[in-house]
């Protein structure tokens, strides 16, 4: 959906922002661009959209190189999202999410619909909130408003710049679990930056980590950029906990369990879905204070898990991983 290829930034003083970078983007995928502080990962981005124009190399979307577009016609078929939300002040927040429809020329009734369904989706009730202007709302709110308003035009492809960053980490991570229901529901082709890397790992389909100097160091699914660490500035930037990380990103498998036989009631911690990961049996196994879990896919059993069994299915995530 999003190739870029042999794409570079160098500035007039010489800087160079982003290095010969190729990169490519599937259809309904979210990738995750993490990095320091001046890597080019905003760059990047900025460069898909053409709020910035690449100095080297061409970008594709859908198969056509953005360069032949008109910049605004370009950028109103794309959703773009950024930490500052960017929202009208003066506008009533029903108007906020309707801009971008009535710009291709929707009637305002069918453009208030859509913004009243937006609102639905991001879960924020339309009779409460469609009347109240940006500074009635807390920081989480303004950030579903700004996603809303991102997707009013239906666009196929969505650019992110540390949309969650402004936030407590509580209401951080709850925006997190929303975006991410709607991406499940939606599927629109995603870049998001952040400068966190659990956050990254958390989000991603896949994640490229940048280097200073604008140097992509990595590119690869969570549980490689976790697990094998391209070089020594990848394994730094994760971090000596990269192990606990991937909890969060390490499926349960049946061959890491064991069989129900015997096992009663109340030495279960509770009952897990086939579909969660690790690091949510884990913390039931602790917050239960019980030595396993049972695991369901809907109505059928299929065993338990028990810390055994945790570290089995991490040596064996680790050992699948390209050396």
């Amino acid at each position: 959906m999003i190739r870029l290829d042999g794409v570079g930034k160098t500035y007039a003083d010489g800087t160079v922002a982003v290095r010969e970078l190729d990169l490519d983007v599937a259809r309904g995928e979210m990738v995750c661009l993490v990095g320091p502080s001046g890597c080019g990962k905003s760059t990047t981005l900025k460069m898909v959209n053409r709020l910035i124009e690449p100095t080297t190399g061409r970008i594709l979307i859908d198969g056509k190189d953005v360069t032949d577009e008109n910049p605004v016609t370009l950028r109103r078929g794309i959703g773009y999202v950024i930490q500052q939300v960017g929202l009208f002040p003066h506008q009533k927040i029903e108007t906020n999410v309707m801009t971008v429809p009535l710009l291709y020329g929707e009637s305002r009734k069918h453009a208030r619909d859509r913004a009243h369904e937006l609102m639905h989706l991001v879960g924020l009730d339309p009779a409460t909130y469609a009347g109240r202007y940006p500074h009635q709302l807390s920081g989480g709110q303004r950030q579903r408003v700004g996603v809303a308003r991102a997707l009013a035009a239906n666009p196929p492809v969505l650019l992110m710049d540390e949309p969650f960053g402004a936030v407590d980490p509580v209401i951080r991570g709850r925006l997190q679990e929303e975006f991410l229901r709607l991406q499940r529901e939606l599927e629109k082709t995603v870049i998001l930056v952040t400068h966190d890397i659990d956050e990254a790992v958390r989000m991603g389909d896949r994640v490229a980590v940048f280097a200073e100097g604008g140097r992509l160091a990595q590119y690869d699914v969570p549980a490689a950029v976790l697990g094998a660490p391209a070089d020594d500035f990848v394994a730094s930037f994760v971090g000596a906990s990269r192990g606990l990380r991937r909890l969060a990103v390490t499926p349960i498998r049946r061959e890491h369990l064991e069989p129900m036989n015997g096992v009663t009631a109340g030495e279960l911690g509770g009952v897990v879905d086939a579909d969660a990961t690790l690091e949510d049996a884990l913390a039931l196994m602790m917050r239960e204070d019980r030595p396993m879990v049972g695991v369901r896919q809907g109505a059928e059993f299929l065993g338990v898990l028990t810390p055994n069994g945790v570290h089995k299915a991490l040596r064996a995530s680790v050992a699948a991983q390209p050396s």
